[in-house]
């Protein structure tokens, strides 16, 4: 008989959670890729976050138009005998918002200054594809005796109330007239995008990490 009680209580909690407690949510997965043995001197390795958007913890504030900012820090590291040291380093950011009165995703990338647009999507799953798609890092590793390994790692923020206007303003003001050439890309996407990361953010934030295994440069 006093199992009742305790049936009632999960009925109650599955309904406050709109269920999801019945779907196994993914997992969000980052990931760092070598290139090709013959490639380690030429391009730099393949960074890829999967199912970044999968949890309500993300969809939800990004639905009501708190944006989501991604940034990626990627360094080549070499070992020694008194401790391991960066060599090389390279960052980037992945900015998502939506935009209630479109109905559509939005998904911009900077990697070196440069912007690309990644698209406007209509499903969250989509944009969520856009922030999945494997980014070759322009940092090399190099000829050497040492042993050398990739390390990456994620900071996810959803962005406070207090920076809507700052953003709302750079998407209108910045992004589409440096899109169509009429202002320069990396000065306008990096100026708002590091005024940002300066501030004391509101929301939610996660943080990743991965590394490859040490290699050698032929």
């Amino acid at each position: 008989m006093r199992r009742a009680p305790l049936r009632v209580a999960f009925a109650v909690a599955l309904l406050l959670t709109g269920g999801s407690a019945l779907h196994a949510q993914r997992a969000p997965t980052l990931e760092v890729r070598l290139p090709a043995a013959d490639q380690l001197t030429r391009v730099g390795p393949l960074v890829i976050a999967t199912d970044m958007l999968s949890s309500p913890r993300a969809r939800d504030p990004l639905a009501a138009g708190f944006p989501a900012r991604f940034h990626f820090m990627v360094t080549l590291w070499s070992e020694g005998t008194f401790g391991n040291q960066i060599e090389r380093r390279a960052e980037y950011d992945v900015l998502v918002t939506y935009s209630a009165m479109e109905k559509k995703y939005q998904v911009v990338q900077d990697v070196n200054d440069r912007l690309l647009s990644l698209g406007k999507f209509d499903r969250v799953e989509d944009a969520e594809g856009a922030i999945a798609r494997p980014t070759r890092v322009p940092i090399r590793a190099f000829p050497s005796r040492k042993r050398f390994y990739y390390r990456v790692t994620l900071d996810v923020q959803i962005l406070g109330a207090s920076d809507l206007d700052e953003v709302n303003g750079w998407l209108k003001g910045e992004l589409e007239p440096a899109i169509h050439g009429d202002r320069n890309p990396g000065t306008a996407l990096t100026r708002t995008i590091r005024y940002l990361a300066s501030r004391v953010l509101g929301g939610d934030s996660r943080e990743f990490e991965a590394a490859t295994a040490a290699f050698q440069v032929p």
